[in-house]
């Protein structure tokens, strides 16, 4: 019996190791064509995808092609157009203006002013004809104005400063400006500052704000300015004789204008002497050479004249 059994188990055991041979000889085959055909499932899906996609491409360049849209292309091109003519004829305007009745700044800030206003009408009508809503845009702008406004507050204050300042006039490019402690020759007005290089040469920015909220001294707003001098005559000199040498000064100077004429004047008795003062208009430009002229003419006619300028003195009395 037990021997019977050890038959049938052994012939089992050999049946099913036939099984197995055959499965493994099968599967690489089976697996194969199951990855070939769902790689090729795949290749026709995504062939028609792309044919389709295609065609819906092509579709739409042909409904866009239309004599209706060329015309509207057209007309939008002609329109731009005419706003760039517009803008090149308004430039040349400003640039023969003449001089005397629009100085450079102005002309500089009606040419800004031009070029803003051309891309804003450019950019609005190209909005408009693509469909887009200027209200929403307007509405996110002020919304994201304020937000700026809140996180920028310095320069929003030169922003608006900066308009101050370009409509006011008070200085132009190549004015002598002075703001503070800074001296300087303007070399650039902008929306947000003021550039300026001083007499060594150094470049300062000075912000907007700083100006509308400061004294601003523009020393080349007007066509002449005045010089005054102070000189000191002594005690034991005679006044008339010292008024009427100073009066010559002016005169040896040819940078001094005659018209406003000079002036002089006494201006009270100092510690060393009768304090006098030397008044003279000149044109901005001259400037340092009036300075120098004036102060070597008032010393050599006080010279001529025989009256010394005196210098600090300390009287000492010793009381026994």
């Amino acid at each position: 019996m037990e021997e019977e059994v050890l038959e049938i188990v052994q012939e089992s055991a050999e049946v099913a190791a036939e099984l197995v041979d055959a499965v493994a000889e099968n599967v690489p085959a089976v697996v194969e064509d199951v990855v070939v055909n769902e790689f090729a499932s795949a290749a026709i899906d995504a062939e028609q995808t792309i044919v389709e996609q295609t065609s819906s491409f092509i579709n739409w360049i042909s409904g866009f092609f239309t004599w209706n849209n060329l015309f509207k292309v057209l007309t939008a091109l002609v329109i731009l157009l005419v706003f760039y003519i517009v803008y090149r004829l308004l430039l040349k305007g400003i640039k023969k203006f003449p001089g005397e009745k629009m100085n450079p700044h102005r002309k500089m800030l009606l040419s800004r002013a031009a070029k803003y206003l051309f891309f804003v009408a450019c950019v609005m009508y190209v909005c408009n004809l693509i469909g887009i809503k200027l209200d929403a845009i307007w509405g996110a702008a002020g919304i994201a104005g304020v937000a700026i406004g809140f996180a920028a507050q310095t320069s929003v204050s030169n922003l608006i400063s900066g308009l101050f300042v370009l409509t006011e006039g008070t200085l132009k490019v190549g004015d002598v400006i002075i703001v503070g402690d800074i001296t300087g020759i303007v070399d650039q007005i902008s929306l947000l500052s003021v550039q300026v290089h001083t007499y060594d040469n150094q470049m300062v920015r000075i912000p907007n704000s700083s100006i509308i909220n400061s004294n601003l001294i523009n020393n080349s707003y007007h066509s002449c300015r005045r010089m005054t001098l102070n000189v000191s005559i002594q005690y034991e000199a005679d006044m008339e004789k010292a008024l009427a040498a100073l009066q010559k000064a002016p005169s040896m100077c040819p940078t001094v204008l005659a018209d406003p004429a000079p002036a002089v004047w006494f201006d009270g008795f100092g510690d060393s002497g009768i304090n006098m003062t030397v008044a003279a208009w000149f044109k901005p430009a001259d400037f340092l050479q009036t300075k120098n002229d004036l102060y070597i003419a008032m010393k050599k006619v006080l010279d001529e004249a025989g009256i010394e300028i005196p210098f600090n003195q300390l009287d000492v009395a010793i009381k026994k």
